[in-house]
């Protein structure tokens, strides 16, 4: 067997090797790339409130159109038809059933659910003060909630609870159901019981909600649906439909481009030979080296078409007869730089970034392999293409023209200078939402709903951890007693706690305890009517209803099921990697978000609870915290990457002249595109960082050949060698031009970045370089 037969079967064979491990990994399109591998543990608190917190299972649904009565009789009905669903542990409309379902449960078990139960509550002086100020109610318009249970609850615990649980954030009523503030939409909460991470659940979940809409009605009503579970799944959605829409796109252009230039079939299917073999390499190491293979991983693949290309592209036009001698070492040199560029990426916290880095590394070592001994190999003896020596001896005389202008380059660093400096103050985008592929439309919609449901985004957290359910129950019931005071100083304007819906046992007990027998009670409630417009015999119903919860089994998560009440316990009581997890989400004072004394204030209490151990988390700004991390240290990297590839490039050249002709059109290509992205208003993500060390990777390879042409005796043809530049580089443009018009930002950004500076690396690779060395003429001392 020939060595181009043994390169081929192995080629196959580990082809069918890769295909299995890719046809069995996983491929997630959730947060988990942007999250830290070993997080820290504040930002371990702020990746289980992204993957299991309550906000992360939470829908917002409206019903649009048609008239209000018809839409509050379709809100009646999805609520009915969900809350049968296993899919959803809680549905809120405000609908009359509901609502009594609740008021019934708080009502009947008020003795354990009341703060105000102490001891002291149900002394003499206590009843006499508890009773005179529900008499005042009485006369005033929260009289009609109280009058029918007065003779039960004189002492107004039930009144208590519901003032305790609705700050007055719910929305406005229409036809019996919640609607918006100008009733054109009636609205449901909807909370899902998987977490949010789950988004094949959640899929399951929102599709649920489409169907419980009559066929019948959907033309007449508009369903509308918003929250994380729904931004997850439009995400992974969008991002499938883009990874494929964008390699087919990149694909049929790049093959247009090489069927017009090869004028050969066989030429076009053979350079598809490595960018596939590349491609499938890159997916099987990744799913080899992580849980989990992103679907940002597979969007970034795409950039691989207009790198792998090259190879075949170089092959083919500067013929095979002098590949392996003059060609292959100036394209080894290229890939290991490329290699040195992307493998700065490897050691990287982030999974995002590591797997993007090994992913390249792996699909460009592939695809240069097996251009070098595979396809040499099956080019059959008739093999042809276009002759492109007269384009090329054109292009030539262009360059050699061109050069007379290189001293005005001194202009890039300068204009791309001026630009970075008049905007580095917002250079850099450093929050997460810069990575958000949700539409604009979509988010504000979200925002709107969410204020119109009184379901406020909530940015501050406080999480207490303990090792188990009730010891978390406690730890929320010390933190509630701390955060009370704050709600009268005007700190805060609100928070909610597992502790209110679900106490903890010793609190139960405690409030049982406090609770009189009934003889004790009976002689405390006359003497304590004298002088009060009431009998003690009227209050007999209270006396009862005190005994019955003396005497009643502790309240339990099982009583809570069928009230929205269990649903509102259950979010904000999880199990942790490490226990269980009490949260207590905070609200600020009306509409304006905490100020910066009132957080100080919040971190002072929390420090006063030694028993508990707690914290305060600022969802939105440790998030950024997280992302800015990230940003800081992929430039890092990046800077790193940059540094690997000229110490490669002065140990291949050993000259410090050359280096610099490599390296100096690279530097001014990441300077001309950051310039010209600061003075088009953009701000520099995370993918932009990616995007300037992929020009670099790209570009030397280009430099290179010019380097090679100037510095040695041609072995080749100099106008073939420079149409080969060309042609590639026109399919690296065209492949990343398609990725600047992605929906997805994080793919848009790498495009945008990639797509100029690519082309501006060829150029000013031409413009700098030395003119080709005569044929006979010897390296040049020192240069």
């Amino acid at each position: 067997m020939t060595r181009p037969g043994a390169a081929g079967l192995i080629w196959a064979l580990l082809v069918i090797i890769a295909a299995g491990i890719a046809a069995r990994a996983t491929y997630t399109a959730d947060l988990s790339a942007f999250l830290p591998r070993s997080p820290s543990a504040t930002q371990r608190l702020l990746i289980e409130q992204l993957r299991t917190g309550p906000a992360a299972r939470l829908i917002l649904v409206a019903l649009e159109g048609a008239d209000a009565r018809t839409r509050a009789r379709l809100s009646v009905q999805l609520a009915r038809e969900l809350r049968s669903d296993p899919r959803f542990i809680a549905v809120n409309n405000g609908d009359a059933a509901s609502l009594e379902r609740d008021r019934e449960f708080l009502f009947r078990h008020r003795y354990l659910l009341s703060e105000t139960v102490t001891p002291q509550r149900f002394t003499v002086a206590g009843l006499h003060a508890a009773i005179a100020d529900s008499l005042d109610v009485l006369a005033s318009p929260e009289g009609a909630l109280l009058k029918p249970l007065f003779t039960r609850d004189p002492t107004g615990e039930m009144l208590g609870i519901l003032e305790a649980l609705g700050p007055g954030r719910g929305p406005r009523t229409t036809e019996g159901v919640w609607s918006s503030r100008d009733g054109a939409r009636a609205l449901l909460i909807v909370q899902t019981r998987a977490v949010g991470s789950d988004i094949d659940a959640q899929q399951a979940a929102c599709q649920a909600i489409r169907r419980a809409i009559p066929a019948a009605d959907r033309r007449a009503v508009r369903l509308l649906m918003s929250g994380p579970p729904v931004f997850a799944v439009a995400s992974r959605a969008m991002i499938k439909g883009e990874v494929m829409r964008l390699s087919g796109v990149s694909a049929a252009l790049v093959a247009l481009l090489l069927l017009s230039v090869y004028r050969s079939l066989p030429a076009l299917l053979l350079t598809l030979v490595p960018v596939a073999s590349g491609a499938l390499a890159g997916v099987a190491s990744v799913a080899l080296g992580f849980d989990a293979v992103h679907g940002i991983t597979l969007g970034f693949g795409i950039t691989l078409i207009g790198e792998a290309v090259d190879y075949s592209i170089y092959l083919f036009i500067q013929s095979a007869a002098h590949w392996r001698h003059s060609v292959w070492p100036t394209i080894r040199l290229g890939v290991l730089t490329s290699i040195c560029g992307f493998a700065a990426l490897l050691p990287s916290a982030f999974p995002g970034l590591a797997q993007l880095g090994l992913y390249s590394v792996t699909g460009l070592v592939a695809a240069a392999l097996v251009t070098r001994f595979v396809l040499p190999g099956w080019l059959p003896r008739t093999f042809a293409i276009r002759d492109l020596s007269a384009p090329g001896e054109r292009l030539a005389r262009a360059v050699q023209k061109l050069r007379g202008v290189r001293s005005a380059l001194w202009l890039v660093p300068l204009l791309a200078g001026a630009a970075l400096y008049m905007h580095r103050g917002t250079l850099w985008n450093r929050a997460l939402s810069a990575l958000n592929p949700i539409p604009a439309a979509d988010q504000a919609l979200d925002e709107q709903l969410r204020a119109e449901a009184g379901a406020p985004d909530v940015r501050y957290v406080i999480v207490a951890s303990a090792p188990d359910r009730e010891s978390a129950l406690a730890a929320a019931q010390t933190l509630g007693a701390l955060l009370t005071p704050l709600i009268d100083q005007g700190v805060i304007g609100g928070f909610e706690s597992p502790a209110r819906y679900l106490p903890p046992l010793a609190v139960q007990r405690a409030r049982q305890g406090s609770l009189p027998a009934p003889s004790v009670l009976s002689a405390r409630l006359q003497e304590a009517a004298a002088g009060l417009p009431v009998s003690a015999a009227r209050l007999q119903p209270f006396l009862l209803d005190v005994e019955r919860a003396r005497t009643a089994p502790p309240l339990t998560s099982a009583d809570l099921e069928g009230t929205s009440l269990a649903a509102a316990a259950e979010s904000l009581l999880v199990r942790s990697a490490g226990g269980w997890s009490a949260l207590l989400p905070l609200y600020a004072v009306a509409s304006a978000d905490l100020s910066a004394d009132a957080v100080a204030r919040l971190r002072a209490a929390l420090a006063q609870a030694r028993s508990v151990h707690a914290a305060l988390l600022d969802l939105q700004g440790e998030a950024d915290r997280l992302y800015s991390g990230y940003l800081s240290e992929a430039t890092q990297l990046a800077i790193a990457g940059f540094g690997a590839i000229v110490l490669l490039l002065w140990v291949a050249l050993r000259s410090l002249a050359r280096v610099t002709r490599v390296v100096a059109p690279l530097a001014l290509s990441v300077l001309a595109v950051a310039g010209l992205l600061a003075a088009l208003g953009e701000r520099l993500t995370i993918l932009h960082v990616v995007g300037m060390l992929l020009i670099v990777a790209v570009g030397s390879n280009y430099a290179l050949f010019f380097d090679r042409s100037s510095a040695q005796p041609p072995q080749g043809s100099v106008p073939l060698t420079l149409a080969s530049l060309l042609v590639a580089n026109t399919a690296t443009v065209l492949t990343f031009g398609v990725l600047a018009c992605s929906r997805i930002p994080v793919l848009a950004d790498l495009g945008s970045t990639v797509a100029p500076g690519t082309l501006l690396a060829l150029w000013f690779s031409a413009l700098l370089a030395r003119p080709p060395a005569p044929p006979d003429a010897a390296p040049p001392s020192g240069s």
